[in-house]
């Protein structure tokens, strides 16, 4: 029998105003090729499910323990022990407090495609979904088919990417995506490296290739204080958006609210400790966008 083609999904937010026109849908894809220090979504990195721990819930009833048959529960310290865990959720079925939680749904295309059908409503003439992440584009198969179903359905699609990935295989899906928000981070090699890990060169040429090849992509940056919003990164934005032709970009703003997702699965993710972008940093980093011809298009979280 043909294996059924699915993706790992591990959340959908509904009624988001900031990842495209109107109002939309956001599909959260599991695993992500690069490893930045100061990751969002630290639950995301990692392809396959895993049981998410929150101690500040949990009342010890260890009805989690009773529940496991591969005897993964520790009853000291953190509660899921990942070398025996198997991510089955029985222990999440058993656990009366919400103290734990199962990270990543293996679905398909038509069961995601009901769950946003029951948001359709919402879309109006300009909202529709936004596949993110994680990275959406470790997912060909599944996004192919699912973007064609979204079509069907006359549903607006769009994209958020790092950038990082195959364009020759990516190319003849990303033609049927309505719209492709691309994000810039460092353009310094060494720093890049440290900070993020690799494939700099790949996501750059993939850059370049979809404004040369006129796919309707807008950038995106997020600064991240020490990162991407120092003057030499943004003076490497504002050169590297000028030679490929764009003459605008979107402006995230960092929130620090992704550390705290960092014990909830024992990650390795650096805690940066860093504040939140400032009104102040973001009107000069606007500022220096304005000045060199290049429109901020919007800024938001």
């Amino acid at each position: 029998m043909k294996e059924q083609l699915t993706a790992s999904i591990f959340d959908i937010q509904r009624f988001s105003l900031h990842d495209g026109p109107g109002i939309r849908t956001l599909i959260f894809f599991k695993g992500c090729p690069l490893s930045c220090d100061w990751c969002q979504n630290p639950e995301s990195q990692n392809i396959h499910p895993v049981i998410a721990f929150y101690q500040v819930r949990c009342q010890q009833s260890y009805c989690c323990d009773t529940a496991c048959q591969e005897n993964a529960i520790s009853r000291e310290g953190f509660r899921i022990d990942y070398d025996r865990c198997t991510a089955c959720g029985d222990c999440v079925e058993a656990c009366a407090f919400d103290a734990l939680r199962l990270i990543g749904e293996k679905i398909s295309p038509t069961q995601l495609l009901d769950r946003v059908l029951a948001d359709r409503t919402y879309f109006g003439g300009d909202g529709g979904i936004t596949l993110t992440g994680g990275e959406p584009t470790l997912y060909p198969k599944f996004v192919n088919a699912f973007i064609d179903l979204c079509r069907e359905h006359k549903i607006h699609t769009n994209i958020e990417t790092s950038g990082r990935f195959d364009l020759y295989k990516w190319q003849p899906i990303l033609e049927k995506m309505d719209l492709i928000y691309f994000d810039l981070k460092i353009f310094d090699p060494a720093h890049y490296k440290a900070a993020i890990g690799d494939g700099l060169e790949q996501i750059l040429e993939n850059a370049a290739l979809l404004v040369k090849q006129n796919f309707p992509v807008e950038f995106r940056l997020a600064l991240v204080p020490g990162y991407t919003d120092t003057v030499e990164n943004v003076t490497a934005t504002i050169q590297f958006l000028k030679s490929i032709g764009q003459k605008s970009i979107h402006l995230l703003e960092y929130h620090n609210m992704g550390e705290v997702k960092i014990d909830i699965i024992q990650g390795d993710q650096p805690k940066l400790g860093l504040n939140n972008c400032s009104s102040e940093k973001i009107h000069q980093v606007q500022k220096q966008f304005n000045e060199a011809g290049i429109a901020v298009v919007n800024q938001h979280a």
